[in-house]
Formats: structure tokens, C-alpha cells, sequence
């Protein structure tokens, strides 16, 4: 680039020669100027705004601060709604939690205020003096929040599964034949050989006699299905119940049936009264555990299903 210069004090014109370089520089240190200048204004104006007292720089300081404060308050609120939705579904899972709780200790025998799962249990212990406690931030309670739901979902799901266990637990113990068929002593004749009380040979008993007196309630030892009732030679007025898992008691020498084939009893129901019908010499329940048809002790049942007092008694 070349600049010519005409004066009326100069005797001729001169001629200025500037280089792309030059430009290039004016330029940079031009715009650097500029920006040092705003900084400065800037810095000092805001500095020293309520000094100044200018209104418009008051106004501008102002419009900042609001800004920047609703900013601040839209990013609480935002993570407080967040907490806020998860500590809901946090107490939905704990009232989740103490019901199934007071189930499982319910079914596990537990007294009710043993565990009071309705109440928040006390807590404390001193301060350490090696480590100062720190105050939680947002997100620090964020993470615990989520930690927390976590493990509240994985109790949830392992307690779940215990109190499915149990329940099947429950139900094969309701269909075991542990429980008493009648309330009386059965130390007449126990299950295995013995000398046959009619014809005095040696024969196996594959049952146990209950000595009590005729009339005696007959209770069915498990829950089941009756899959015969009626009359038969050797066992006199007879009971026979399917309790599942080719598992079958028969009662036999009944004086009445009060049961009838085809009906679903509950375990400790009546099904019958004792007697001495049919290949019997006096007033007594005998008792048999059959599995696949094959005669078992049912003393194994029954000392299963007896208090470890009532297991001594016998």
C-alpha cells in the first residue's frame, strides 16, 4: 500500500509505504486495546457499581444477579423434584417392606412387638475425634437417595423369595401327616412284626394303634383329599385320604364316618369316630403312612410333627 501526502508546506509530496505486516500488527494491538479496555471498564464498573451510583450500570449488575439466582434456584428445584420423586417411591417400598415384614414374622412364630417394623429404631454413639463430620451436598444426598432405593429393592426381592420359601414350606408341612389322629395314648401295638392278636403268628404291623375310647373325635392328620370312606372287612369302617406326592394315611376300625369320599379336609379336621369294627379286638384307631403304596413308620411322621415336650411324653 502506498500513501501520498499533499501539503501546502511541503515543497512535493510524499510518499508512505505500508507493508501487509504492518497492517496486520495495527490491527492486533488495535483490537487487543480495545479488549484490555472493556475488561478494565468492566472490572472497575462492577466493582465499584454501587460507588458510582450509575443507574444503568445498577440495572445491568441487577439483571445479572437475577439471572444468575433463578438459575440457581431452577437447578434446585429441578434436583429437589427429583429427590422428592424417589423418597416417594423410597416409602412406597418401605410400607412394601414392614408388611411383608410382620408377615414373615408371623409366619416364623415372632411376637409382634419383638420386631416393631412401624417404628424408627434408636440410634447414636459419640463423635469421633480423628475425623470432622462434613456436611452432605445435593448431590452428596442425591447418590445416598439412590443408594438407598437400591438396597431397599434388593431386601424387597430377597425377602420375597424367604417368604415365598416359607409358604411352600408351610404348605408341605400342612400336607405331611405330622399332626395327631386323635387325642389318646398309642402304645397299644406299634408299626413292624408282632404277634397277631386273632391268630397269634408272627405278622407285620404296618400301622400304629391308638388306644381311646369309642366315640373319640378322629381328626385327619394332614390336609387331603378322602379317596375312600366306607366299610371294609379286615379294617372295619375305613379312611383313606390323598395328601399329594403319592402320600396316603388310612384310619381304619372307625365306629361312625363323618367324612365322605371326593372331600377336601383341612388338616386337624374330623373325618370319624373311633370303634372296633371290623378285624378288631377292642376300641382303638388304627393308623397307617403309605408312600407309593408302601406301608412307612408313622411314628417318623409324628415325632416330626411333635413339640420336643410331646415328643419326650411319647
Amino acid at each position: 500500500m502506498h500513501i501520498i501526502l499533499l501539503s501546502d508546506r511541503l515543497a512535493k509530496a510524499r510518499t508512505i509505504q505500508v507493508s501487509f505486516r504492518q497492517v496486520a500488527a495495527a490491527a492486533a494491538t488495535a483490537a487487543v486495546g480495545v479488549v484490555v479496555l472493556s475488561s478494565l471498564i468492566s472490572y472497575f464498573g462492577v466493582r465499584h457499581a454501587s460507588d458510582l451510583k450509575l443507574p444503568l450500570l445498577h440495572s445491568l449488575v441487577r439483571a445479572a444477579q437475577v439471572e444468575e439466582s433463578q438459575k440457581t434456584e431452577a437447578y434446585v428445584r429441578d434436583n429437589l423434584n427429583a429427590m422428592a420423586v424417589k423418597l416417594g417411591e423410597m416409602q412406597a417400598q418401605m410400607v412394601r417392606l414392614d408388611a411383608l415384614g410382620e408377615r414373615l414374622s408371623s409366619a416364623a412364630g415372632i411376637r409382634p412387638g419383638d420386631f416393631r417394623f412401624g417404628e424408627i429404631p434408636g440410634r447414636g454413639g459419640a463423635l469421633t475425634s480423628a475425623l470432622p463430620p462434613q456436611d452432605l451436598s445435593l448431590g452428596d444426598h442425591g447418590r445416598q437417595l439412590d443408594f438407598m432405593a437400591r438396597q431397599m429393592e434388593t431386601r424387597g426381592d430377597l425377602l420375597g423369595v424367604l417368604e415365598a420359601r416359607m409358604l411352600d414350606a408351610r404348605v408341605k408341612q400342612t400336607l405331611t401327616p405330622t399332626a395327631l389322629p386323635v387325642h389318646g395314648a398309642w402304645n397299644a401295638s406299634g408299626f413292624g412284626w408282632r404277634i397277631d392278636p386273632i391268630t397269634g403268628q408272627v405278622a407285620l404291623h404296618e400301622g400304629v394303634d391308638f388306644i381311646a375310647e369309642a366315640g373319640t373325635p378322629i381328626y385327619a392328620a394332614a390336609a387331603g383329599v378322602v379317596v375312600a370312606a366306607g366299610f371294609h372287612p379286615a379294617y372295619g369302617n375305613m379312611v383313606e385320604i390323598d395328601h399329594g406326592a403319592d402320600l396316603l394315611t388310612r384310619y381304619a376300625h372307625a365306629s361312625k364316618l363323618t367324612a365322605q369320599a371326593g372331600q377336601l379336609v383341612k388338616r386337624g379336621e374330623k373325618i370319624a369316630e373311633v370303634g372296633s369294627t371290623g378285624r378288631s379286638t377292642g376300641s382303638h384307631l388304627h393308623f397307617e403312612v403309605r408312600h407309593r403304596g408302601v406301608a412307612q413308620n408313622p411314628a417318623r411322621f409324628l415325632f416330626a410333627g411333635a413339640g420336643p415336650q410331646q415328643s419326650a411324653a411319647k
